[in-house]
């Protein structure tokens, strides 16, 4: 017996080479089916989880590219109406500083500018543009109001609205200028400086 004959006796009658090539193909082999179908079933859940987020977040940007549409044409005219409101303000300013008794002429000319006020207001509201008018011993809201000054008062309660200097407006959902008051200050406290 040759040496080759000795080790295919010892090891069943395999040579070297041959277990080193049966152990490469071991590793080699494919993967049972059972493995297959677990892999590709975490794939899908992976793939589905991906392409869930994908259309969450494609109809998120759907939403808010409709929002950003509705609000750009609801309050791009927040500009222009804000300078409209001073055009209102004066026409306000100019039918207060009229005395009482006025001439015939004059008398035609406030007419004309109170008829223009009502015309701006009611144009105004058509487009979305509303008017706050605080009534006088209402409690301060800081959302709506804006306090000008404040002063102690004995007709109205701490806090609350006691003077409206000019009013305030909405457009559509949003503050276009908060109304401006004056607020009562309640009384100072007063400290027994004798103990």
């Amino acid at each position: 017996m040759t040496d080759e004959n000795q080790n295919e006796d010892a090891d069943g009658g395999l040579t070297q080479e041959e277990i080193d090539a049966a152990e490469i193909v071991e590793e080699t082999q494919e993967p049972s089916a059972d493995e297959i179908i677990s892999g590709l079933q975490s794939e899908v859940t992976v793939l589905k989880d991906r392409l869930l987020r994908a259309v969450a977040e494609t109809q998120n940007v759907r939403r808010r590219a409709e929002k950003d549409k509705t609000d750009a044409s609801a309050y791009a005219v927040t500009a222009f109406a804000r300078d409209m409101l001073n055009v209102g303000d004066n026409m306000r300013r100019a039918l207060d500083s009229q005395p009482e008794e006025v001439t015939e002429d004059m008398k035609a000319f406030t007419e004309g500018v109170a008829m223009t006020e009502r015309e701006l207001l009611n144009t105004m509201e058509r487009h979305g543009i509303k008017k706050i008018e605080p009534e006088v011993g209402e409690k301060f809201d800081h959302k709506v109001h804006q306090a000008m000054f404040e002063a102690p008062s004995e007709d109205y309660a701490p806090g609350s609205v006691m003077q409206v200097v000019a009013p305030g407006f909405t457009i559509k959902s949003r503050l276009l200028r908060p109304a401006m008051v004056g607020v009562a200050k309640g009384e100072a406290k007063k400290v027994d400086t004798k103990a």
